[in-house]
């Protein structure tokens, strides 16, 4: 048993910090004071923790150094305005924002490359990666020792809940003006959202690629340690309100054997893979599990060296939430 720490987390009112509060409970984190923080606008709720409800204080009135573990689980620019005064407490951070830069706050995924925090001094600050990264750092490292990876290519369609609360609400509002007769009115998307498919998600820089692209790649070849790695991604939002669904080509220097490979994810830990004769999606499957799930694995049509499967992982859970937990449960064993 490790003794009790004082933690904080920063956006405990949103989808993600619901789930990690809720994670922290289930797995007897070793908490001693949980204090959960927001925005002024979500001052006084509460939150449910080991039957009580915890009241939300504003982020901008805490002290820090009240506290030895701070979880950031709300925005990029949340935590870029709170990350120095958290550091300047002598706090470990864990950032699940992607608002720090890879070099301050090492991408960690627990069951791929736990061995970064042996060369931290703490306390420590890491990162959780996107979720998309996360799933497909689970599928790859299993197959590093099985071929030399040349280029990877993936296309990515995210829940709506990647945008937090708003986005659930806003495919919520726009399916029922649907069914309803009305058209849709987008708001938070700039198109509708409903029975559609967007090819884009967020604002691109010049040279075509959205943000979040560009983030996925950067993390994968960091958690991965292919600093070289080619990676194509697209990333389109679809109208779905929890769970990443990932279709993945993997080019690789030599012929796939799918057999190695099929036996390599099913002794992966953080992954189930589906039967030959069947398919994960993440209704039925992902959405509220601890592993990602994977299927459609096979070869190239006209290409040996080719390797194609499917992804389906809960984006908040699995993808975010759990990730951060674990990280922590790592800090704990070595101190923070």
């Amino acid at each position: 048993m490790h003794p009790a720490i004082d933690i904080a987390v920063v956006g405990a009112t949103g989808t993600v910090g619901t789930a990690l509060v809720e994670i922290l409970e289930e797995r007897d984190f070793p908490v001693g004071q949980l204090h959960l923080l927001a925005s002024a606008a979500s001052a006084g709720k509460s939150v449910p923790y080991k039957g009580r409800n915890l009241r939300i204080r504003t982020v901008e009135a805490f002290d820090f150094a009240q506290v030895r573990l701070v979880f950031f689980a709300a925005g990029e620019a949340v935590t870029r305005q709170y990350a120095p005064l958290v550091r300047s407490a002598g706090c470990a951070l864990i950032d699940l924002s992607g608002g720090l830069p890879l070099q301050e706050a090492p991408r960690v995924v627990a069951e791929v490359n736990p061995q970064v925090l042996e060369g931290l001094d703490g306390p420590c600050q890491l990162s959780s990666p996107a979720s998309q990264a996360i799933a497909l750092a689970l599928v790859l490292a299993p197959l590093r020792s099985l071929m030399q990876w040349r280029r990877l290519c993936v296309t990515a369609c995210l829940p709506v809940s990647s945008l937090g609360r708003e986005g659930v609400a806003e495919l919520a509002r726009q399916t029922a003006e649907l069914l309803n007769g009305r058209p849709p009115e987008p708001r938070l998307f700039d198109r509708q959202i409903a029975f559609n498919l967007l090819g884009q998600v967020g604002a691109v820089d010049a040279a075509g690629h959205a943000g979040l692209e560009r983030r996925l790649a950067e993390e994968l070849r960091q958690v991965l340690d292919a600093p070289e790695l080619r990676v194509a991604a697209t990333c389109a939002m679809a109208p779905v309100f929890f769970g990443d669904s990932l279709s993945l080509a993997v080019q690789a220097a030599q012929a796939i054997d799918l057999s190695a490979v099929r036996t390599a994810l099913e002794q992966a830990e953080g992954v189930e893979l589906i039967a030959p004769d069947d398919y994960p999606t993440v209704i039925g499957d992902a959405v509220g599990q601890d592993v990602a799930y994977v299927g459609r694995l096979r070869g190239g049509l006209d290409d040996a060296c080719e390797l194609n499967l499917w992804i389906a992982s809960d984006n908040v859970r699995k993808g975010s939430a759990l990730n951060a937990v674990q990280l922590a449960e790592l800090l704990i064993k070595r101190g923070l």
